[in-house]
């Protein structure tokens, strides 16, 4: 079947607006925060298991997510105070009783708190879907004190009736259809919810440094290459240059340099912005308001 929920567009089709205070490369840095229970096979592994065997508890690989919660999310959210970086945080919600002192880091940190499920888990395996979103909107508002206006689910899964359901739940937008560099409409039952870039599925740590396998040096090289391709485009439209991370992958001692160099090469371009993506939903609907009001005859 056709995709019933966003319409093709090719890149010269796609609407000319001014960046954010007329700087074209945005920036969105989003780390993903997930509660991987100790009681079930884990959903993604570093090392295979001997003889095929899927054990519970999984003690090596859940070390390797746990050092992620445990060191990495202490030297991440330190180095973001001390460069002024506002990121989003995917969160599942489960975080919040499960791991108090993180929960409690982050409510002190500046940043956003996306929607990103109650644990680990896809949504279409869930008996009731819309139970375990507005459960995971639920928890986040009553500890943080605000409710999310982002998603994104676990493992980027939805069903056919996922983008009805967020946007009954009050969801703004939604960063699972990694489909362009630029924002575009979702139409669901229940209004418009905003697609909002993920970044290309290999830009994802996951993929560069798990999946690849390759040397820390690369997320440079990828970042980069990206900005050099964007740089002719961003005369005519802005471009969302989404940066997915996870505290296991991206912020072990050996990638962290890495990762603040390319922070920091982005920081010192004139025409670069980093944003949430609420900030990016809110430029974006603003702009093509104005956009369109300066058309009008």
């Amino acid at each position: 079947m056709a995709n019933p929920f966003v319409a093709y567009r090719m890149i010269d089709e796609q609407p000319r607006i001014a960046g954010p205070d007329g700087k074209p490369l945005i920036v969105q840095i989003v780390m993903n925060v997930e509660c991987w229970p100790f009681d079930k096979p884990l959903p993604r592994k570093l090392l295979s298991t001997p003889y095929g065997q899927d054990p519970v508890p999984d003690i090596p690989n859940y070390s390797w997510v746990e050092y992620g919660l445990r060191t990495g999310m202490s030297r991440f959210i330190r180095g973001c105070n001390e460069r002024g970086l506002r990121v989003g945080i995917n969160l599942n919600s489960a975080i919040i009783t499960e791991y108090p002192t993180l929960a409690a880091a982050l409510r002190d940190m500046d940043c956003e708190i996306v929607g990103h499920g109650v644990t680990q888990r896809m949504l279409f395996m869930e008996d009731d879907e819309a139970a375990v979103i507005e459960r995971c909107l639920d928890d986040i508002e009553k500890f943080f004190g605000t409710r999310p206006r982002g998603w994104l689910g676990p493992g980027l899964a939805e069903t056919f009736d996922t983008p009805g359901y967020l946007k009954a739940a009050g969801i703004d937008y939604v960063m699972d259809w990694v489909i362009d560099d630029f924002p575009d409409w979702l139409e669901t039952p229940n209004g418009r919810l905003l697609s909002v870039p993920y970044g290309g599925l290999d830009m994802n740590d996951v993929a560069i440094w798990s999946n690849d396998h390759q040397p820390a040096a690369e997320y440079r090289t990828r970042v980069q290459d990206m900005v050099r391709t964007f740089e002719p485009e961003l005369v005519e439209r802005p471009r969302v240059l989404t940066l997915p991370l996870h505290p296991h992958v991206a912020c072990v001692p050996h990638r962290l340099p890495a990762l603040w160099e390319t922070f920091e090469w982005l920081l010192d371009r004139d025409d670069t912005v980093v944003m949430t993506g609420s900030e990016i939903t809110d430029w974006f609907v603003a702009a093509c308001e104005t956009a369109a009001a300066n058309q009008s005859p």
